[in-house]
Protein backbone atom coordinates (compact mmCIF):
# COMPACT_ATOMS: atom_id res chain seq x y z
CA UNK A 1 0.00 0.00 0.00
CA UNK A 2 1.87 3.33 -1.18
CA UNK A 3 1.78 6.06 1.34
CA UNK A 4 -0.16 9.47 0.80
CA UNK A 5 0.72 12.68 1.85
CA UNK A 6 -1.51 15.56 2.72
CA UNK A 7 1.25 18.16 1.06
CA UNK A 8 3.74 16.73 -1.90
CA UNK A 9 6.54 15.47 -0.76
CA UNK A 10 9.93 17.77 -1.28
CA UNK A 11 12.36 17.09 -3.84
CA UNK A 12 15.16 14.89 -2.87
CA UNK A 13 18.28 17.07 -2.52
CA UNK A 14 21.22 15.30 -4.93
CA UNK A 15 24.12 15.79 -6.24
CA UNK A 16 25.83 14.90 -9.65
CA UNK A 17 27.66 11.92 -10.45
CA UNK A 18 31.14 12.32 -12.80
CA UNK A 19 30.39 10.18 -15.41
CA UNK A 20 27.27 9.08 -14.69
CA UNK A 21 23.57 9.49 -15.29
CA UNK A 22 22.84 8.71 -11.72
CA UNK A 23 22.71 10.88 -9.15
CA UNK A 24 23.30 10.66 -5.33
CA UNK A 25 20.73 11.49 -2.57
CA UNK A 26 21.58 13.71 -0.08
CA UNK A 27 20.88 13.03 3.56
CA UNK A 28 22.00 15.26 6.12
CA UNK A 29 25.41 17.75 5.76
CA UNK A 30 27.97 17.94 8.34
CA UNK A 31 30.68 20.18 8.62
CA UNK A 32 33.62 20.37 10.79
CA UNK A 33 34.84 23.35 12.33
CA UNK A 34 38.19 25.32 12.48
CA UNK A 35 40.00 21.77 10.94
CA UNK A 36 43.20 23.61 9.45
CA UNK A 37 45.59 25.41 11.78
CA UNK A 38 46.36 28.20 9.65
CA UNK A 39 42.46 28.65 9.76
CA UNK A 40 41.96 28.02 13.50
CA UNK A 41 44.98 30.78 14.27
CA UNK A 42 43.16 33.35 11.77
CA UNK A 43 39.95 32.75 13.43
CA UNK A 44 41.59 33.60 16.34
CA UNK A 45 42.01 30.02 18.27
CA UNK A 46 44.69 27.35 19.23
CA UNK A 47 44.77 24.56 17.11
CA UNK A 48 46.10 22.32 19.64
CA UNK A 49 43.90 22.34 21.87
CA UNK A 50 40.56 22.19 20.22
CA UNK A 51 38.62 18.46 20.14
CA UNK A 52 36.72 18.46 16.65
CA UNK A 53 33.23 19.94 16.34
CA UNK A 54 30.62 19.63 14.12
CA UNK A 55 27.69 22.25 12.98
CA UNK A 56 25.12 21.08 10.19
CA UNK A 57 23.82 22.86 6.85
CA UNK A 58 20.25 21.40 5.68
CA UNK A 59 20.36 19.45 2.63
CA UNK A 60 18.33 22.03 0.57
CA UNK A 61 21.76 24.16 0.85
CA UNK A 62 23.36 22.75 -1.68
CA UNK A 63 23.43 24.67 -5.09
CA UNK A 64 24.76 22.52 -7.63
CA UNK A 65 25.92 22.43 -11.34
CA UNK A 66 27.34 25.57 -11.64
CA UNK A 67 24.30 27.29 -10.53
CA UNK A 68 24.78 30.88 -9.36
CA UNK A 69 24.27 31.83 -5.73
CA UNK A 70 21.92 34.27 -4.23
CA UNK A 71 24.06 36.73 -1.88
CA UNK A 72 21.79 36.42 1.25
CA UNK A 73 19.49 38.36 3.26
CA UNK A 74 20.15 40.35 6.28
CA UNK A 75 24.26 39.94 5.97
CA UNK A 76 26.58 42.14 4.68
CA UNK A 77 30.15 40.16 5.16
CA UNK A 78 29.45 36.60 3.97
CA UNK A 79 32.84 34.77 3.51
CA UNK A 80 33.84 31.78 1.25
CA UNK A 81 35.33 28.49 2.72
CA UNK A 82 36.70 25.71 0.60
CA UNK A 83 36.17 22.22 1.48
CA UNK A 84 36.86 18.24 0.50
CA UNK A 85 33.53 17.17 0.63
CA UNK A 86 33.01 13.38 1.93
CA UNK A 87 30.12 11.62 0.59
CA UNK A 88 29.00 8.78 2.72
CA UNK A 89 27.59 5.35 1.36
CA UNK A 90 27.35 3.35 4.30
CA UNK A 91 26.18 4.74 7.84
CA UNK A 92 26.83 3.65 11.28
CA UNK A 93 27.64 4.63 15.25
CA UNK A 94 31.12 4.04 17.09
CA UNK A 95 33.01 3.53 13.51
CA UNK A 96 36.77 2.70 14.03
CA UNK A 97 38.92 4.84 12.57
CA UNK A 98 40.76 2.24 10.63
CA UNK A 99 37.27 0.76 9.41
CA UNK A 100 35.92 4.42 8.46
CA UNK A 101 36.91 4.46 5.00
CA UNK A 102 35.02 1.52 3.92
CA UNK A 103 31.85 3.79 4.73
CA UNK A 104 33.51 6.56 2.01
CA UNK A 105 30.98 6.42 -1.46
CA UNK A 106 32.98 9.32 -3.31
CA UNK A 107 34.11 12.69 -2.92
CA UNK A 108 33.20 15.70 -4.17
CA UNK A 109 34.39 19.91 -3.56
CA UNK A 110 32.36 21.78 -1.66
CA UNK A 111 31.66 26.08 0.28
CA UNK A 112 30.60 26.26 3.10
CA UNK A 113 29.79 29.71 2.91
CA UNK A 114 29.09 32.12 5.51
CA UNK A 115 27.22 34.72 7.13
CA UNK A 116 30.29 36.37 9.09
CA UNK A 117 28.63 39.34 11.06
CA UNK A 118 25.62 36.73 11.68
CA UNK A 119 27.93 33.73 13.11
CA UNK A 120 29.79 36.46 15.02
CA UNK A 121 26.72 37.87 16.68
CA UNK A 122 25.71 34.72 17.60
CA UNK A 123 28.61 33.74 19.16
CA UNK A 124 29.20 36.84 21.34
CA UNK A 125 25.55 35.80 22.77
CA UNK A 126 25.92 32.21 23.18
CA UNK A 127 23.48 31.51 20.34
CA UNK A 128 23.90 28.06 17.94
CA UNK A 129 25.20 29.43 14.54
CA UNK A 130 22.56 28.40 12.50
CA UNK A 131 22.03 32.02 11.20
CA UNK A 132 25.35 32.43 10.09
CA UNK A 133 25.79 28.90 8.86
CA UNK A 134 22.82 27.08 7.48
CA UNK A 135 21.12 29.18 5.21
CA UNK A 136 19.79 29.22 2.22
CA UNK A 137 22.05 28.37 -0.98
CA UNK A 138 25.37 28.01 2.01
CA UNK A 139 26.86 24.82 0.07
CA UNK A 140 27.63 25.12 -3.10
CA UNK A 141 29.14 21.86 -4.30
CA UNK A 142 30.23 20.21 -7.58
CA UNK A 143 29.86 16.72 -8.89
CA UNK A 144 31.11 13.78 -6.94
CA UNK A 145 33.53 10.89 -7.89
CA UNK A 146 33.20 7.64 -6.45
CA UNK A 147 36.31 6.05 -4.81
CA UNK A 148 36.38 3.44 -7.43
CA UNK A 149 37.49 6.22 -9.61
CA UNK A 150 39.73 8.81 -7.47
CA UNK A 151 41.34 6.87 -4.69
CA UNK A 152 40.52 8.10 -0.91
CA UNK A 153 41.94 11.73 -0.47
CA UNK A 154 44.31 12.28 2.14
CA UNK A 155 46.64 14.90 0.39
CA UNK A 156 46.90 16.97 -2.38
CA UNK A 157 46.21 20.90 -3.25
CA UNK A 158 43.05 22.49 -2.01
CA UNK A 159 42.27 26.32 -3.40
CA UNK A 160 39.95 28.80 -4.24
CA UNK A 161 40.05 31.33 -6.98
CA UNK A 162 37.91 34.69 -6.92
CA UNK A 163 37.61 35.86 -10.08
CA UNK A 164 40.70 34.57 -11.49
CA UNK A 165 43.11 34.81 -8.05
CA UNK A 166 44.27 32.51 -5.61
CA UNK A 167 42.57 33.26 -2.37
CA UNK A 168 42.56 30.03 -0.16
CA UNK A 169 45.58 27.47 -0.93
CA UNK A 170 46.44 24.69 1.29
CA UNK A 171 47.53 20.84 1.00
CA UNK A 172 44.77 17.74 2.54
CA UNK A 173 47.23 16.81 4.73
CA UNK A 174 47.50 19.94 6.87
CA UNK A 175 43.86 18.67 8.03
CA UNK A 176 43.99 18.17 11.72
CA UNK A 177 41.67 15.96 12.08
CA UNK A 178 41.78 13.52 8.48
CA UNK A 179 39.04 11.60 6.93
CA UNK A 180 39.00 8.33 9.00
CA UNK A 181 39.40 10.27 12.34
CA UNK A 182 36.61 12.74 11.50
CA UNK A 183 34.06 9.69 10.34
CA UNK A 184 35.52 8.02 13.92
CA UNK A 185 34.85 10.77 16.13
CA UNK A 186 31.19 12.17 14.33
CA UNK A 187 30.30 8.75 14.09
CA UNK A 188 30.07 8.54 18.12
CA UNK A 189 27.62 11.71 18.38
CA UNK A 190 25.60 10.77 15.64
CA UNK A 191 24.37 7.55 13.81
CA UNK A 192 25.69 8.42 10.27
CA UNK A 193 23.28 7.15 7.52
CA UNK A 194 24.26 6.93 3.82
CA UNK A 195 23.95 9.90 1.43
CA UNK A 196 25.28 12.08 4.64
CA UNK A 197 27.52 14.56 3.19
CA UNK A 198 30.52 15.94 5.63
CA UNK A 199 32.63 19.17 4.48
CA UNK A 200 35.53 18.43 5.74
CA UNK A 201 36.74 22.12 7.02
CA UNK A 202 38.63 24.62 5.11
CA UNK A 203 42.18 26.42 4.78
CA UNK A 204 43.29 29.63 5.55
CA UNK A 205 42.53 32.89 3.70
CA UNK A 206 38.48 32.94 4.30
CA UNK A 207 37.01 36.45 2.64
CA UNK A 208 34.16 38.39 1.93
CA UNK A 209 32.28 38.18 -1.34
CA UNK A 210 30.26 40.55 -3.22
CA UNK A 211 27.69 40.26 -5.98
CA UNK A 212 29.13 39.71 -9.39
CA UNK A 213 32.24 37.46 -7.78
CA UNK A 214 32.90 34.41 -9.36
CA UNK A 215 33.98 31.27 -7.53
CA UNK A 216 36.20 28.73 -8.33
CA UNK A 217 37.01 25.84 -5.85
CA UNK A 218 39.20 23.31 -6.68
CA UNK A 219 40.52 19.90 -5.02
CA UNK A 220 43.52 17.97 -6.64
CA UNK A 221 41.87 14.80 -8.69
CA UNK A 222 38.33 16.22 -8.40
CA UNK A 223 36.06 18.16 -10.76
CA UNK A 224 36.23 21.41 -10.34
CA UNK A 225 32.96 24.50 -8.63
CA UNK A 226 32.36 27.32 -10.23
CA UNK A 227 29.38 29.32 -8.69
CA UNK A 228 28.49 33.21 -9.27
CA UNK A 229 27.11 35.00 -6.54
CA UNK A 230 24.20 37.50 -8.06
Amino acid sequence: MSTSYVINPPEIPSLPVEGDSKRFAVNRIYCVGRNYADHAREMGHDPDREPPFFFMKPATAIVTEGKEMAYPALSKDVHHEIEMVVALGKGGANIPADKALDHVWGYGVGLDMTRRDLQGEAKKMGRPWDTGKAFDQSAPCSALVPVSQCGHLAKGRIYLKVNGQVKQDGDLAMMIWNVPDTIAYLSTLFTLMPGDLIFSGTPAGVAAVARGDVLEGHVDGLPALKTKII
